[in-house]
């Protein structure tokens, strides 16, 4: 198997990059209450609307069929970007609120790492189809659905770090021959990594847009 709202501040330069981006996709303002200027939930959650933005961006005025093209050498297409984004995003806010047991990477009765890694197994679970199917378009998807979900992913974060009172809070992570025994992660490097997540998928989405019609989100 192959492998983003915005706290209120007065950020000049972010704002203006907005205003020139707005369109029929963009996200509403968050309704959730405002966090203090210079409060480091603020802070973060402002990088992470950044990063979304920038990669929505990319498919500003593009067709539910142009979403779903793979237009490079990669199986990458700017749909199953939103979609595995989005998917990220939710599956570590909701780790957390829940802990591992939000992130669970159980195998099926008899089937090994070995066998799964090597595409080998019998039977795969249903996260890691899940996963395999975010990363394409499935037929009935549409570019305004898969934006209207991301969309509420977004809100659940900005409402849920809003909430937070600690940064410094962890759990330890799932079971997983990727994570490290006895690892823990931390709500702030949560938040981290997925404003990394974003920013590099958004790098790689430029580039699809860019193959498709010649244009870029910059």
């Amino acid at each position: 198997m192959g492998w983003w709202i915005r706290a209120r501040e007065t950020r000049t330069s972010r704002e203006r990059v907005r205003s020139e981006r707005s369109g029929p996709h963009d996200f509403p303002e968050p309704t959730s209450p405002a966090l203090a200027h210079g409060d480091e939930r603020a802070d973060l959650l402002a990088e992470l609307a950044d990063a979304r933005g920038a990669l929505i961006g990319t498919v500003r005025g593009l067709s539910d069929e142009q979403i779903a093209e793979r237009p490079t050498v990669s199986a990458l297409c700017l749909g199953g970007l939103l979609k595995h984004v989005a998917s990220t995003e939710e599956s570590w806010l909701r780790f957390v609120v829940e802990g591992p047991s939000a992130m669970s990477f159980e195998l099926p009765e008899g089937v090994t790492w070995e066998d799964f890694g090597a595409g080998t197994a019998s039977a795969y679970p249903q996260w890691a189809i899940d996963r395999q199917n975010d990363f394409q378009v499935l037929p009935g998807e549409t570019l305004a659905g898969i934006l209207a979900r991301y969309e509420e992913v977004a809100a659940r974060t900005e409402k849920v770090v809003a909430s937070l009172t600690d940064l410094s809070v962890t759990h330890p992570l799932p079971e997983a021959p990727w994570n490290e025994p006895g690892a823990v992660r931390s709500v702030r490097r949560v938040l981290i990594h997925v404003i990394a997540e974003t920013t590099q998928h958004a790098g790689h989405a430029d580039i699809l847009r860019e193959a498709i019609d010649g244009q870029t989100s910059t």
